[in-house]
């Protein structure tokens, strides 16, 4: 497995997101959180991926719990990331909540905290003094973030002093949005970009159209609306055409064109053990010049007819609430 190492760190280009790992959004079951989920964990150790995923807000502090079983004995093999659900980012409460993931996680360290989401109403200045303390206390070896825009990213690391290694944000062939700054940035200072739903959730497997649709969350978003769908067909075939070449899948293209760009490790789910087998393969395609070319044209020409999410308000703000209540669990 190919590794990308910045910021004193070392990561498996490849990594594990653990989203639905006990999370019914995802449809997937109880058998797949109970016997499923710890044999992709264990398969994808044995695979030389150490970069693992979650949060605490991941069905409720379930999928943190479900990935520290899992890890066990194994647990220093792998480099565990989860993420802070920043509704109140400062001290003390960074730390309670942190030391909460570390219970669920049952390690005595994570190594990289992340603050999922920017918080308007808290100042960078409060937030970099709770992670500082979580770095000097060795509950956490990096800090890093999620969804945020470069300013915020740059602001907090100045408050913080130290290296903020990563932004977690939402990159593939049909969302670039990335690349016009954040990227640049990450590669000009050392830093890493974390890709989250690097196949658009599934639509750069091939596997969906407008007849056949995933169950589940997915289903429910703009990117899986009719028009939507239609508008990848072109991308679509143009990855097909470029995983023949590579006896490979398009999503195992899909997630070798985001790793030719440096400074990029991806973290797609699994929802099998066979699935994590072919993400992880992904790191071994070597896409040629052309290819890359062919790829970025087409994502270029992708036009998504309506980025509308259907439900998505209502979902996460119950979401929200029920995580405030779970992780006092």
């Amino acid at each position: 497995m190919r590794s990308v190492e910045a910021g004193g760190a070392r990561l498996s280009a490849v990594g594990l997101g653990t989203w639905q790992f006990g999370s019914g959004e995802w449809g997937y079951g109880t058998t797949y959180a109970a016997e499923t989920a710890p044999a992709i964990v264990r398969r994808s150790l044995d695979l030389g991926v150490t970069l693992f995923d979650t949060a605490e807000i991941y069905a409720m502090g379930r999928s943190e719990r479900i990935l520290g079983a899992a890890l066990g004995s194994r647990r220093d093999e792998a480099f565990v990331a989860t993420k802070l659900l920043p509704v109140l980012p400062v001290d003390p409460v960074v730390g309670w909540r942190a030391r909460r993931s570390l219970t669920r996680l049952g390690t005595g360290h994570v190594d990289l905290y992340q603050l999922h989401w920017p918080n308007p109403l808290a100042p960078p200045s409060a937030t970099a003094a709770a992670l500082r303390r979580l770095l000097d206390e060795g509950h956490a070896r990096h800090v890093g973030v999620s969804n945020y825009p470069l300013a915020r990213w740059q602001a907090l690391e100045a408050c913080l002093g130290r290296p903020v290694l990563s932004n977690q944000v939402r990159y593939s062939l049909l969302d670039r949005r990335p690349e016009q700054e954040l990227l640049p940035w990450a590669q000009a200072n050392g830093r890493v970009l974390i890709a989250y739903s690097p196949l658009a959730q599934g639509i750069l497997s091939g596997r969906y159209d407008a007849e056949h649709l995933p169950s589940g969350l997915r289903a429910r978003t703009g990117p899986f609306l009719p028009d939507n769908l239609r508008a990848a067909e072109p991308l679509l075939s143009v990855l097909r055409d470029v995983a023949a070449a590579h006896d490979a899948t398009p999503a195992q293209v899909a997630l070798a064109w985001l790793l030719r760009r440096p400074n990029v490790v991806v973290i797609p789910g699994a929802s099998s053990v066979a699935q994590a087998e072919s993400n992880a393969a992904s790191a071994d395609i070597d896409l040629g010049a052309a290819e890359d070319q062919a790829l970025t044209e087409a994502s270029d020409a992708y036009r998504p007819a309506t980025t509308v999410v259907r439900a998505g308000a209502g979902l996460v703000g119950r979401r929200v609430r029920r995580v405030l209540d779970g992780l006092r669990a």
